[in-house]
């Protein structure tokens, strides 16, 4: 195509917690979705991994916005200047022109119109000529390399930062979907309000995240032993320095609601599935991506619930990711991408 070297092409995983650009097949971008904004003047200080390092630890001249909440846009202004700052950190080497974008985004399938129009919106303000979505469990199944245009079934369950996705593809199509506001930031907050009530011990969210990534289990008898993670923090009602050591089995237990919130979506979406389908997911298992699907023993805790095989997908954490990179290669014949 003449003057193609003008048109730059970008998938963008949106989420509530980290954003990832691809570009050309290379991932340039993989950022926590964060920005630092001067309160004076209203512009941006830091994006990405900066911003996060001053979230929580600002002075009152300076905010921090996470602007995705439950996985849409919850600050509009602050979602644009933080899309439009990541494509500056791609272009930061190109000076002579300002290329037109073509960008496909992914949106969770519980998007509403209005919810998609700032998606739209934001994009476009950014820079974006050609704009389209995709839903972020089919760009999770072609990131995993599911034939996602072949009669069969299957099944992904998508554990982000703000929304569980649970749904069933088959022909290029959703058969059956649940979109779930619990996810990663809930597990997040429930380990916060844990510690609080337990051990009377205030956490910052980073803290809690932290919690989560080294201890964080959805069963309380793993087969691997894992060393209790040591958290350090003011007293509630004294604000003396204390210091508790958390266990595997104590994320577990304090999880617990929540999981079982998303077993109840996911056997929500398995009664509207069709039967010759159903047949497929039984036999194929249950693919898990996301941030979410690392929680340790979250496989086999839904296999013993649901008695389906359920797979962690390899590197769960990029699919949707990966898989929106696919759909912008092949957007002239994906007839699931919305403009």
């Amino acid at each position: 195509m003449a003057f193609s070297f003008l048109t730059q092409e970008l998938a963008i995983d949106l989420g509530t917690a980290n954003t990832v650009i691809f570009m050309n097949d290379k991932k340039v971008i993989d950022e926590p979705s964060i920005v630092a904004i001067d309160k004076t003047t209203g512009k941006p200080i830091a994006v990405g991994t900066k911003a996060k390092r001053m979230h929580e630890r600002t002075n009152p001249n300076i905010k921090t916005v996470r602007p995705l909440k439950d996985g849409v846009i919850a600050d509009f202004d602050a979602s644009e200047q933080m899309i439009r700052e990541f494509i500056k950190m791609i272009n930061y080497k190109k000076t002579l022109f300002s290329p037109s974008i073509k960008m496909v985004v992914c949106i969770p399938s519980g998007s509403t119109e209005v919810e998609k129009r700032a998606v739209r919106d934001a994009s476009e303000h950014s820079g974006g000529r050609d704009i389209f979505l995709i839903y972020e469990p089919m760009a999770a199944a072609l990131g995993i390399n599911l034939d996602v245009t072949a009669p069969t079934g299957n099944m992904i369950v998508d554990i982000g930062g703000g929304t569980t996705e649970v749904a069933v593809i088959s022909l290029g199509g959703i058969v059956a979907d649940e979109s779930i506001r619990v996810a990663g930031d809930v597990f997040t907050s429930e380990i916060q309000q844990y510690l609080r009530q337990q051990h009377n011990i205030r956490v910052g969210e980073i803290t809690a995240e932290e919690i989560k990534v080294k201890v964080g289990a959805a069963v309380a008898d793993l087969e691997e032993d894992i060393e209790p993670f040591t958290v350090r923090g003011p007293n509630i009602m004294t604000v003396h320095p204390v210091e508790a050591k958390i266990t595997y089995q104590q994320i577990a237990n304090c999880l617990d609601k929540s999981l079982m919130k998303i077993e109840s979506a996911i056997l929500s979406v398995l009664e509207q599935t069709p039967p010759e389908l159903y047949g497929d997911i039984v036999q194929r298992g249950i693919f898990l991506t996301g941030g979410g699907a690392l929680l340790r023993g979250l496989d086999q805790r839904l296999s013993k619930k649901i008695n389906i095989p359920f797979h962690v997908a390899e590197d769960p954490l990029r699919a949707v990711a990966r898989g929106t990179c696919i759909a912008l290669k092949n957007s002239g014949s994906y007839k699931f991408l919305m403009r």
